[in-house]
């Protein structure tokens, strides 16, 4: 599993908002969703991180 870092990140309440609704739609945590609404967009844009080799 890949180690996770934590940040504060400030976001506009009204985006908030509806990223929740989002993530309940979903059923994944707001965290979660917007984890995933990045993988998304790190995919389209062809910069997905690289997975570190299994030993």
């Amino acid at each position: 599993m890949a180690k996770k870092k934590a940040f504060a990140l400030r976001i506009n309440e009204e985006m908030l908002k509806e990223i929740e609704k989002w993530a309940a739609d979903e059923f994944r945590s707001t965290n979660g969703q917007i984890e995933w609404m990045l993988m998304q967009t790190l995919r389209n844009a062809n910069r997905e991180p690289k997975k570190k080799e299994e030993k």
